[in-house]
């Protein structure tokens, strides 16, 4: 039963384990863009805000160890997804799905309107999967304001123009 595992809320002392999730997941992302981009991950201070709004969800192994997260921020009506991460060890076993799951009903229960998120086009486990999730490509000029300057943020620090796409997932 190696495969089991669990969403609830993240606890403060998982912050850093949380930060070696995303460098870890790191890899995975940049061997399917190309290129040897170094790796970064979310300052501790947004992992703290997400925290403290209810809104950072670990998948947490058997031994309640978390093996992947989801943090979020509300944002005009919407749950604006900051960052999915699954450990490597831990990738394509429904981890990142059940997360998104979970994210899907803590926006219900919060009366939003919408799941939001920046992702990259190409790489399955981005556009692609959330598109299987229903989420739908949005053109830029029909995107809410902040989802438009999120876009603009990830291209002037150097993100691929070309690349880079908004989703809408209306509840």
């Amino acid at each position: 039963m190696g495969d089991a595992w669990a969403i609830r809320q993240a606890r403060i002392d998982e912050l850093p384990r949380l930060t070696e999730i995303e460098l870890d997941a790191f890899a995975t992302l940049a061997e399917a863009i190309g290129g040897d981009r170094e790796p970064h991950a979310l300052p501790r201070s947004i992992l703290q805000q997400s925290l403290d709004a209810g809104l950072l969800l670990v998948a947490a192994d058997m031994a309640d160890h978390p093996v992947g997260f989801l943090a979020a921020e509300e944002i005009d009506e919407t749950l604006y997804v900051k960052e999915l991460n699954v450990s490597t060890a831990w990738q394509r076993r429904g981890v990142g799905r059940g997360l998104m799951m979970s994210a899907f009903e803590l926006a219900k229960s919060h009366g939003l309107s919408a799941v939001t998120l920046t992702t990259d086009r190409h790489v399955l486990f981005n556009a692609p999967f959330y598109a299987s999730l229903g989420f739908v490509l949005t053109p830029t000029e029909a995107l809410p304001r902040f989802l438009r300057e999120k876009l603009d943020h990830e291209i002037s620090v150097g993100m691929d123009p070309d690349r880079r796409v908004a989703m809408v997932l209306a509840l």
